[in-house]
């Protein structure tokens, strides 16, 4: 059906200029999460929504609907590479949005964030080198880790009354050990929804450098920063000083701020001329050659013609956020939130329950609850559930009553 893609002129009082209402249907679209739903139970009640893997259930920005739908009409879609108008947009969404500069030079895209991970891996270290990772954490980064022959080096974050710290006395030990080439930094981290703070990072970097470990830091969430956080979302390059940027490289993208992963668009950033060539030479034997053409389109016009929509969108997601906060806190005070600094991803601690995992999966799926389990995260994710917030609230709050039944089954 069609519908009309265009803003609201101006806001107007108690509505938002976008639709982050409308409910969506994606069982025929091919979605991977609704799909995996399926999978999980083929006789899902009708107008369950899966609240797992990380896209939206919202109508992407209709900016880049329109920009997409131009292109397509005019274009030939043929071999496409970067436009200046693109880098324009790039660099100046990172100048304005998180206050750094970064140069042209440095710039590299690639289709995923996740693809620049194995990239960097197979490029900076060698089979049998440690990768240090601080879990629980986004599965690819142990696949990224173990597919190619490396191992997983474990900094497990320090879990302290609802929030998650970095184990700085813990990772002082690991970067001694020279066989341990490099650490993937998850900044905001998912899935315990943490924003690093400029100190912390420092720290971090500084343990780093000490010890000669390149830091690859997964800034993809960079955008969703919650208005309860009490500090910005801070580059790992912006905490760096003088002459340090060359061990770092940045991994940024449209596609979680604005629900077009699958257009598949990334821009890393890296500034050591020597590394970037190894990543770029490393990205070529993979057969990458360019993005598509409609990704470079809309990865601009995001970022020139849709701060608007992501502020909308941040709006609804914290108000999500506290619902489902307030109800458990109100009804079930023994299933603690995680304090979410940014993502759109709840993480629910419900260790208190006792359960086995797969016992506990089986409970929520029962009553139409599909998240992403926390084992999947690591072993210290066990007992724990990951909510995708990113959805209209109607649907959170038709959730709420199969997860109070799900819960009161889980408490006996």
């Amino acid at each position: 059906m069609a519908y009309d893609t265009s803003p609201l002129p101006f806001p107007i009082e108690g509505r938002r200029s976008y639709d982050f209402e409308t409910r969506l249907d994606r069982s025929l679209e091919g979605s991977a999460k609704w799909a995996l739903m399926y999978e999980q139970d083929e006789d899902v009640q009708p107008g369950v929504v899966p609240f797992s893997i990380a896209d939206m259930e919202f109508r992407t920005a209709p900016q880049i609907v329109r920009a997409i739908q131009e292109t397509a009409a005019i274009a030939t879609l043929g071999y496409t590479q970067a436009t200046d108008d693109y880098l324009d947009a790039v660099l100046g969404w990172q100048f304005r949005r998180h206050s750094w500069t970064p140069s042209l030079d440095w710039l590299v895209q690639t289709p995923g964030v996740v693809d620049a991970l194995f990239t960097a891996v197979k490029a900076f270290t060698q089979v049998g080198d440690g990768v240090i990772i601080q879990t629980p954490v986004y599965p690819p980064f142990y696949r990224c880790v173990l597919e190619t022959g490396r191992r997983v080096v474990e900094n497990p974050l320090l879990h302290e009354e609802g929030r998650y710290l970095m184990d700085f006395e813990g990772l002082a030990e690991l970067v001694k050990d020279p066989s341990n080439r490099l650490l993937i930094l998850c900044s905001p981290h998912n899935p315990v929804g943490r924003v690093w703070t400029e100190g912390e990072l420092r720290r971090l970097v500084e343990l780093c450098i000490a010890h000669d470990v390149f830091i690859v830091s997964d800034e993809i969430h960079d955008d969703l920063i919650m208005p309860g956080c009490r500090h910005g979302h801070t580059t790992i390059m912006k905490v760096m000083k003088s002459g340090e940027f060359e061990w770092a490289m940045t991994c940024t993208a449209p596609s979680k701020s604005f629900n077009i992963a699958g257009l598949q668009c990334s821009n890393i950033f890296i500034q050591n001329p020597r590394m970037r060539s190894d990543f770029t030479n490393e990205l070529a034997k993979s057969g990458f050659h360019s993005l598509n053409a409609l990704a470079y389109r809309a990865c601009q016009v995001a970022y020139d013609e849709c701060e608007g929509w992501l502020e909308e969108l941040i709006a609804i997601v914290w108000e999500n956020y506290q619902l489902v906060r307030e109800h458990l806190a109100a009804s079930h005070p023994w299933v603690k939130v995680t304090d979410m600094e940014g993502t759109y991803l709840a993480w629910l601690d419900l260790t208190a329950a006792g359960r086995d995992p797969k016992a506990q999966e089986r409970i929520l799926r029962a009553h139409g609850l599909f998240f992403d389990e926390g084992p999947m995260f690591g072993d210290l994710g066990r007992g724990f559930e990951r909510w995708n917030l990113a959805c209209p609230t109607s649907v959170i709050e038709e959730a709420l009553p199969r997860l109070d039944a799900a819960l009161r089954e889980l408490e006996r």
